[in-house]
Protein backbone atom coordinates (compact mmCIF):
# COMPACT_ATOMS: atom_id res chain seq x y z
CA UNK A 1 0.00 0.00 0.00
CA UNK A 2 1.63 3.19 -1.22
CA UNK A 3 1.08 6.89 -0.52
CA UNK A 4 -0.41 6.37 2.92
CA UNK A 5 -0.02 9.39 5.18
CA UNK A 6 -1.89 8.17 8.24
CA UNK A 7 -3.36 4.94 9.55
CA UNK A 8 -6.22 4.57 12.01
CA UNK A 9 -5.70 1.66 14.39
CA UNK A 10 -8.20 -0.02 16.68
CA UNK A 11 -8.61 -3.31 18.46
CA UNK A 12 -10.93 -5.12 20.84
CA UNK A 13 -14.16 -3.43 19.84
CA UNK A 14 -16.14 -6.47 21.08
CA UNK A 15 -19.46 -5.66 19.36
CA UNK A 16 -19.63 -2.15 20.82
CA UNK A 17 -21.44 -0.50 17.90
CA UNK A 18 -21.49 2.92 19.55
CA UNK A 19 -17.71 2.84 19.97
CA UNK A 20 -17.24 1.63 16.39
CA UNK A 21 -19.43 4.49 15.17
CA UNK A 22 -17.28 6.97 17.09
CA UNK A 23 -14.08 5.42 15.71
CA UNK A 24 -15.34 5.46 12.11
CA UNK A 25 -16.52 9.06 12.47
CA UNK A 26 -13.13 10.08 13.89
CA UNK A 27 -11.12 8.26 11.22
CA UNK A 28 -13.26 9.73 8.43
CA UNK A 29 -13.04 13.25 9.87
CA UNK A 30 -9.25 12.96 10.21
CA UNK A 31 -8.92 11.63 6.65
CA UNK A 32 -6.87 8.54 7.44
CA UNK A 33 -5.78 6.57 4.38
CA UNK A 34 -6.10 3.10 5.92
CA UNK A 35 -7.69 1.54 9.02
CA UNK A 36 -6.28 -1.52 10.76
CA UNK A 37 -8.33 -3.52 13.28
CA UNK A 38 -6.14 -5.83 15.37
CA UNK A 39 -8.86 -8.33 16.28
CA UNK A 40 -11.87 -9.06 18.44
CA UNK A 41 -14.62 -7.53 16.38
CA UNK A 42 -16.64 -10.55 17.55
CA UNK A 43 -19.71 -10.63 15.27
CA UNK A 44 -20.37 -9.99 11.57
CA UNK A 45 -22.93 -7.25 12.30
CA UNK A 46 -19.99 -4.94 13.15
CA UNK A 47 -19.55 -4.57 9.39
CA UNK A 48 -22.51 -2.17 9.36
CA UNK A 49 -20.33 0.50 11.00
CA UNK A 50 -16.95 -0.38 9.54
CA UNK A 51 -18.26 -0.28 5.97
CA UNK A 52 -18.87 3.46 6.51
CA UNK A 53 -15.11 4.08 6.42
CA UNK A 54 -13.89 6.27 3.58
CA UNK A 55 -10.68 4.25 3.19
CA UNK A 56 -9.48 0.64 2.96
CA UNK A 57 -9.77 -1.62 6.00
CA UNK A 58 -7.50 -4.49 7.06
CA UNK A 59 -8.53 -6.78 9.93
CA UNK A 60 -6.85 -9.68 11.66
CA UNK A 61 -8.85 -12.21 13.65
CA UNK A 62 -8.73 -12.14 17.45
CA UNK A 63 -9.41 -14.86 19.99
CA UNK A 64 -13.06 -13.78 20.45
CA UNK A 65 -13.90 -13.71 16.76
CA UNK A 66 -15.89 -16.93 16.85
CA UNK A 67 -18.09 -16.59 13.79
CA UNK A 68 -15.21 -16.90 11.35
CA UNK A 69 -17.26 -17.84 8.29
CA UNK A 70 -19.69 -14.98 8.83
CA UNK A 71 -16.84 -12.52 9.32
CA UNK A 72 -15.15 -13.76 6.15
CA UNK A 73 -18.40 -13.23 4.25
CA UNK A 74 -19.00 -9.63 5.36
CA UNK A 75 -15.34 -8.58 5.27
CA UNK A 76 -14.43 -10.25 1.99
CA UNK A 77 -10.70 -9.80 1.29
CA UNK A 78 -10.33 -7.50 4.30
CA UNK A 79 -9.95 -9.99 7.17
CA UNK A 80 -7.03 -12.35 7.71
CA UNK A 81 -5.81 -15.04 10.05
CA UNK A 82 -3.01 -13.71 12.23
CA UNK A 83 -0.25 -12.95 11.83
CA UNK A 84 -0.83 -10.78 8.77
CA UNK A 85 1.90 -8.83 7.02
CA UNK A 86 1.51 -5.85 4.75
CA UNK A 87 3.61 -3.04 3.36
CA UNK A 88 2.62 0.51 4.20
CA UNK A 89 4.66 2.69 1.87
CA UNK A 90 8.13 1.20 2.38
CA UNK A 91 7.43 -0.10 5.90
CA UNK A 92 6.96 -3.77 6.69
CA UNK A 93 4.03 -4.09 9.11
CA UNK A 94 2.94 -7.11 11.17
CA UNK A 95 -0.61 -7.22 12.52
CA UNK A 96 -1.76 -9.78 15.02
CA UNK A 97 -3.96 -9.99 18.07
CA UNK A 98 -2.38 -11.91 20.93
CA UNK A 99 1.03 -10.44 21.79
CA UNK A 100 2.56 -13.80 22.60
CA UNK A 101 6.18 -13.64 21.46
CA UNK A 102 5.97 -9.85 21.03
CA UNK A 103 9.35 -9.16 22.61
CA UNK A 104 10.98 -11.94 20.60
CA UNK A 105 9.45 -10.62 17.37
CA UNK A 106 10.53 -7.09 18.22
CA UNK A 107 14.14 -8.08 18.76
CA UNK A 108 14.50 -10.85 16.14
CA UNK A 109 12.58 -9.66 13.09
CA UNK A 110 12.86 -7.10 10.35
CA UNK A 111 9.44 -5.52 10.89
CA UNK A 112 9.27 -1.76 10.96
CA UNK A 113 5.92 -1.75 12.80
CA UNK A 114 4.13 -4.33 14.94
CA UNK A 115 0.45 -3.76 15.72
CA UNK A 116 -1.36 -5.90 18.28
CA UNK A 117 -4.33 -5.96 20.66
CA UNK A 118 -5.78 -8.50 23.11
CA UNK A 119 -4.51 -6.98 26.36
CA UNK A 120 -6.85 -3.95 26.21
CA UNK A 121 -3.94 -1.68 27.15
CA UNK A 122 -2.27 1.18 25.33
CA UNK A 123 1.29 0.37 24.33
CA UNK A 124 3.35 2.64 22.09
CA UNK A 125 7.07 1.91 21.87
CA UNK A 126 9.23 4.03 19.60
CA UNK A 127 12.16 2.48 17.77
CA UNK A 128 12.62 -0.32 15.32
CA UNK A 129 10.14 -1.78 15.33
CA UNK A 130 7.53 0.77 16.30
CA UNK A 131 5.09 -1.17 18.50
CA UNK A 132 1.46 -0.08 18.71
CA UNK A 133 -1.43 -1.37 20.77
CA UNK A 134 -4.27 1.17 20.63
CA UNK A 135 -5.93 -0.01 23.83
CA UNK A 136 -9.54 -1.10 23.62
CA UNK A 137 -12.07 0.48 21.33
CA UNK A 138 -14.99 -1.22 23.07
CA UNK A 139 -14.19 0.03 26.55
CA UNK A 140 -15.77 -2.99 28.21
CA UNK A 141 -12.76 -3.97 30.33
CA UNK A 142 -11.15 -0.66 31.29
CA UNK A 143 -14.03 1.76 30.79
CA UNK A 144 -11.83 3.71 28.38
CA UNK A 145 -12.50 3.65 24.62
CA UNK A 146 -9.33 4.41 22.68
CA UNK A 147 -7.95 4.22 19.16
CA UNK A 148 -4.68 5.35 17.59
CA UNK A 149 -3.62 7.30 14.55
CA UNK A 150 -0.16 6.51 13.20
CA UNK A 151 1.48 9.19 11.04
CA UNK A 152 3.57 7.06 8.72
CA UNK A 153 6.24 9.56 7.64
CA UNK A 154 7.55 10.29 11.15
CA UNK A 155 6.17 7.29 13.09
CA UNK A 156 4.25 9.52 15.47
CA UNK A 157 1.36 7.79 17.24
CA UNK A 158 -1.57 9.66 18.73
CA UNK A 159 -3.85 7.87 21.19
CA UNK A 160 -7.38 9.26 21.10
CA UNK A 161 -10.18 8.75 23.59
CA UNK A 162 -13.52 8.30 21.84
Amino acid sequence: MQDIRSVGILSDSHDNMNALNKAVTLFNSRGVDLVIHAGDLVAPFTAAELKKLNCPLVITFGNNDGEIIGLYKVFDRQIFMPPHELMVNEKKVLIYHDPLFLNHLASHSDYDVIIYGHLHVIDVRKGKPLIISPGECGGWLTGRQTVAIWTVANDEVEIIDL
